[in-house]
């Protein structure tokens, strides 16, 4: 897909095609759903919930995070993870934008 000054020709950012990108994957979304609880988690701790290896959730996790949907701080030696709110609202702004270009709502929906 051509892109224009970071703009994909489909007339979303790269942000926005990252955000959908990280979605776009069952193991992601379980990732994401793991935080419901709003408690930040661990790699390890990530890893011990989903059943997947430390490895896996280092690379889904980098993924969440180039999609803006995850972010994480360092406490000591230990990295936790926890939704980015405000990237997560930022791609959401900007899909409901295009949406409403593309496929405004009719009178009778």
């Amino acid at each position: 897909m051509a892109k224009r000054n970071g703009t994909a020709a489909s007339g979303l950012s790269e942000a926005a095609q990252d955000f959908l990108k990280a979605l776009a994957s069952t193991s992601r979304q379980q990732i994401l759903l793991l935080f419901a609880d709003g408690r930040p988690r661990s790699v390890g701790e990530i890893a011990a919930e989903a059943g997947i290896g430390q490895s896996t959730a280092s690379e889904q996790l980098a993924l969440l995070r180039r999609g803006g949907i995850m972010t994480a701080r360092r406490e000591g030696k230990i990295v936790l993870y926890f939704p980015d709110s405000a990237g997560i609202a930022s791609a959401l702004d900007e899909l409901q934008r295009l949406l409403m270009r593309c496929c405004p709502p009719t009178e009778d929906a």
